[in-house]
């Protein structure tokens, strides 16, 4: 089983965690034995190949997917309080929906009174700088905005554990640059639990306080690397470091190995 040190108060905690889908030749296995722990309040990314269950991965814990095998923990809903909220890759606003009515809709379903989602709605797009853009739709506004939009929405229903699933990957590099410093200083305010998917070296290396690296098809997980930068964090002090080298090249080395592993016939 591969197993990593499992931090204290732990809000996330995955044991021989197996997921399998049926498919035409058979079973195809999509996760086999993850076993990982999240720290309350931790900032933990997850990289590895393209196809080795990282998003699965998230859907599980969301409650969107039932794994097949092994035990997963969250902390339990309570009222008024969901366990986990999901900010998908690419943009998840509803097009017919205001950034106000977008922000709002996770605390509507929640049965949140009116008045009271109108403020904790108007709190969390002004925590993003779209005050101004609180009665505009997804249409009028930037991708990276409609991000930040989305960001505020999964925000506002104030989850224990923030899931990222690639959320900047579709952005240009200097909006991505800037949603994620927006995000470690919304990160810093609300010390949320986060686990934060992406295919970004750098990006994990910035954001987080550890990297989970997942193997090849079928995803396990292969090692963990902690982050040896301070918080609050200055990037482009970061990339000066000679550590940041170093620990991306590290990084790389890893995932490389198990990129080609999986093109393998």
């Amino acid at each position: 089983m591969s197993v990593t040190t499992a931090p204290k108060l732990a809000a996330v905690a995955v044991s021989g965690l197996t997921k399998t889908y049926p498919g035409p030749r058979g079973p195809v296995v999509a996760l086999r034995d993850v076993t990982f722990a999240v720290g309350g309040g931790e900032f933990v990314a997850l990289i590895g190949p393209s196809g080795c269950g990282k998003t699965t991965l998230l859907h599980i814990l969301a409650g969107l997917l039932a794994p097949t095998g092994g035990e997963v923990s969250v902390p339990p809903r309570r009222p008024g309080r969901p366990p986990t909220a999901v900010v998908f890759q690419g943009i998840s606003t509803l097009p017919w929906f205001t950034v106000r009515q977008n922000v709002e809709y996770g605390l509507r379903l929640q049965g949140v009174p009116r008045r009271e989602r109108h403020e904790r709605a108007e709190a969390h797009i002004g925590q993003v700088g779209l005050l101004a853009f609180a009665d505009a739709y997804p249409f009028q506004l930037s991708e990276g905005m409609r991000q930040r939009v989305s960001i505020a929405r999964a925000l506002a229903t104030d989850p224990e554990i923030l899931l990222m699933d690639e959320p900047f990957a579709n952005l240009d590099e200097q909006n991505r640059l800037l949603l994620q410093e927006e995000l470690l200083r919304i990160w810093q305010e609300s010390r949320k639990t986060v686990l934060f998917v992406t295919h970004s070296l750098d990006e994990a290396i910035r954001l987080a306080d550890r990297v989970l690296v997942l193997s090849a098809s079928p995803g396990r997980i292969l090692t963990e690397v902690r982050v040896p930068f301070d918080r609050p964090r200055d990037f482009r002090a970061i990339r000066e470091d000679p550590q940041y080298g170093r620990l991306s090249a590290s990084l790389w080395d890893l995932l490389r190995a198990e990129v080609l592993k999986g093109r393998l016939p």
